[in-house]
């Protein structure tokens, strides 16, 4: 290729990547539904858009370096400590079942299906375990099943992915070393201790090296998400140097090392490093896509819509059954949770890099790998990406639209701002740090948001599910401040605080921008004084006159929607639309 037509093609893979994803989150799907469709059509019609072609034998590399810092990034957000209680109980069994079935169906359908050895029929079934958060997430963000319902998918979609890299390296050493799959033999349980010793050491010594980096040197966010991408990358490549494949395995104990060892300096959002995971992302399934062509998918076209209606009817429902049995889940959040297993990013890069080292080796078959990982995933993301929905409206596991409300603040105007907002049927829960507030807020018959609440909105990658809106009404304007800023990718709605005193002094607090609460004439201290003085909360019918000297505060539209008066909003109530006021006291 000449120097033009590299431009050109590392341009379009660009454009394709980002244009893709901006374009997903605008409609609210999975990028995966236009990423992989838009790769392989650019790959198809054009020959710049081609990996094998810009970067030749280098493409396998850097999609094994490329999935290394994914599977690092996914394993930080692997916190086992949250893992608790019956969800965890369901999602160990979904995880071991589901390996274990959907391997051995896999692996005993395929040879038949795809005219394949066992052997690559074992690769193709370990590298279709996996799910991925990637895809499972966007499609219960649009669904909105239930909190239980998405806990469990959630997890076990985080969790399958370093498991299937994990036992993708495994199986691929098996293949490669013997050219056969025998773990009876003690030579071959020998080859899987031997891989999984090396990616051990392998993250033994990423950890080392990132406490020393962001334990011990302290090199802050921008020093320390370097460190990171660095030691992962190093790690990775020197596993796979010494053995090949096991930089995965090194890859992923490295994050899950960091996360779940106390200690660690790690900062609270990683922008660039989350950046930086979604654009490879990207990049990897618009370039993997693209090497898959039309005569590669003919073939394997009808047994592979045979082999997604084998994963999706017989495999999936029968491991949800058997794993939430006796859990306590209704039967429509079993049902949901037998119907979504789509498949993503690991598998896609797994089936790359393993698919063509197995073809390099002389393998068999192994070429069929890559367009049957591509049907399955681009069937199955758009199966229950189109179903998702309605399945959950009949299972009637769907939560209502209204507004669930997370109040933060625990003195008597807020709390009493919490009971009235109850009172005109809301979903309310309130968190304060002080145990006499705690009390006061239970006193009132008010859920009470348990744990650190900070420390859970500013863990990368966690979200307060459920929650729709966020409201900070602390006496401390600087935590709200701060609180409002850091919050915002914790919360599926808007985050607002009650705005400081004018001429307040505080850190941050006059500094930090955001739509303020109620607007500038009723900042906190004014807003205490007002409650002090005898002013309260009534909920009335927007019809209705409003009382002399009332301010309004909230619009609640039909289906419980909360709509706040804001400094740079103004809300007008409509027909059948219900108003919350702060009428003046007696003393007034």
């Amino acid at each position: 290729m000449t120097n033009d037509e590299i431009y050109l093609g590392i341009a379009l893979t660009l454009i394709l990547a980002t244009g893709s994803q901006i374009l997903a989150g605008k409609l609210r799907v999975p990028a995966l539904i236009i990423l992989l469709p838009a790769g392989f059509t650019a790959g198809a019609l054009t020959d710049v858009v081609h990996p094998d072609k810009l970067m030749g034998q280098n493409f396998d590399v850097l999609v094994s370096m490329s999935v290394a810092v994914i599977l690092y990034d996914a394993g930080l957000g692997l916190n086992l400590r949250k893992l608790t209680g019956r969800t965890r109980w369901i999602v160990g069994r979904l995880l071991l079942l589901g390996v274990i079935v959907t391997f051995l169906v896999t692996s005993a359908v395929a040879p038949a299906m795809f005219d394949m050895p066992l052997k690559v029929a074992s690769m193709l079934g370990v590298i279709l375990v996996v799910s991925g958060p990637t895809v499972v997430g966007p499609i219960l963000d649009f669904v909105r099943p239930t909190d239980k319902a998405r806990r469990i998918l959630i997890w076990e979609g985080t969790l399958t992915d370093p498991i299937g890299g994990i036992l993708g390296a495994l199986v691929f050493h098996a293949i490669a070393t013997t050219h056969r799959v025998d773990i009876g033999r003690g030579y071959q349980l020998g080859q899987f201790a031997l891989s999984m010793a090396v990616g051990l050491i392998g993250g033994a010594v990423g950890t080392a090296l990132l406490w020393l980096t962001l334990r011990t040197l302290r090199l802050g966010e921008t020093l320390g998400t370097l460190a990171q991408l660095t030691t992962v990358i190093a790690v990775s490549a020197g596993a796979d140097i010494v053995r090949d494949d096991t930089g995965l395995i090194a890859a992923i104990v490295t994050g899950l090392a960091v996360t779940n060892i106390g200690g660690f300096d790690m900062p609270a959002r990683r922008p660039f490093f989350e950046t930086l995971a979604q654009l490879i992302i990207g990049l990897l399934f618009v370039s993997i896509s693209a090497t898959v062509t039309p005569a590669s998918l003919v073939p394997v076209l009808l047994p592979a819509l045979a082999l997604i209606a084998i994963l999706v009817l017989v495999v999936r429902p029968f491991v949800a059954y058997v794993s939430t049995a006796g859990s306590g889940l209704s039967m429509g959040e079993r049902a949901f949770v037998g119907w979504m297993a789509p498949r993503g990013i690991v598998a896609a890069a797994t089936a790359t890099a393993f698919s063509a080292n197995l073809v390099d080796r002389g393998v068999g078959g192994a070429a069929k790998i890559l367009p049957v990982t591509f049907l399955v995933i681009v069937g199955t993301v758009l199966l229950y990406a189109l179903t998702a929905a309605p399945v959950a409206r009949v299972l009637r596991i769907v939560k209502p639209v209204g507004t669930r409300i997370l109040l933060v603040g625990g003195e008597p105007w807020v709390v009493d701002l919490g009971r009235t907002l109850r009172s005109a049927g809301l979903d309310v829960l309130m968190w304060a740090g002080l145990d006499e507030e705690r009390q006061r807020i239970t006193g009132a018959g008010i859920e009470l948001a348990g744990g650190d609440l900070l420390a859970t909105a500013t863990n990368p990658g966690a979200r307060l599910e459920g929650v729709t809106a966020v409201f900070l009404a602390t006496d401390d304007d600087d935590f709200n401040a701060l609180a409002s800023v850091v919050m915002q990718d914790s919360v599926e709605g808007p985050v607002y605080r009650v705005g400081p005193p004018e001429d307040s002094h505080g850190v941050v607090a006059p500094y930090t921008g955001g739509d303020i609460l109620f607007g500038r004439p009723l900042v906190r201290h004014t807003l205490a004084a007002r409650y002090e003085t005898g002013a309260r909360f009534v909920v009335q019918e927007a019809s209705a006159p409003v009382p002399l000297g009332s301010e309004t505060l909230f619009v609640v539209r039909d289906g419980l929607r909360l709509e706040p008066v804001t400094e740079k909003r103004r809300i007008r109530p409509g027909e059948g639309d219900s108003v919350v006021l702060l009428t003046p006291g007696t003393e007034q």
